[in-house]
């Protein structure tokens, strides 16, 4: 409770019960208990009334209506393949970026491979 242990609050009380005296003590603890049980009350109001504004506040709040990202008429036909079905074919057919390996190197190098292979 607050960082203080029982030989600290046994001595705030100690010194307590001295100042105030034994006739004022037991008046002054029910005052502070009333005043503590009212801040508590107070303050878990003050939390419920702010949690439900919250919550009535995100109610409130209408999302908005969805926004179209197609334009009217971009997609005439529900199908793609009878969309794609008016594309012309390329006329220049287009030659491979990367040539083939020539086969006579290939095989070259495999017998060289091959051999040296057996001489190990």
């Amino acid at each position: 409770m607050f960082g203080i242990g029982f030989p600290e609050l046994l001595m705030i009380m100690a010194i307590a019960l001295i100042v105030l005296g034994p006739k004022r003590l037991p008046d002054i603890a029910k005052a502070l208990g009333r005043g503590l049980s009212e801040f508590k009350r107070a303050s878990d109001e003050l939390k419920q009334t702010f949690e439900s504004e919250v919550r009535s506040h995100d109610t409130d709040q209408q999302t908005p209506p969805p926004v179209k990202l197609t334009p009217p008429g971009a997609m005439q036909t529900p199908y793609p393949d009878e969309a794609n079905a008016d594309i012309p074919e390329p006329s220049v057919v287009s030659e491979p970026v990367v040539d083939k390996p020539k086969e006579e190197t290939a095989t070259a190098e495999n017998e060289k491979k091959n051999e040296d292979s057996r001489h190990e």
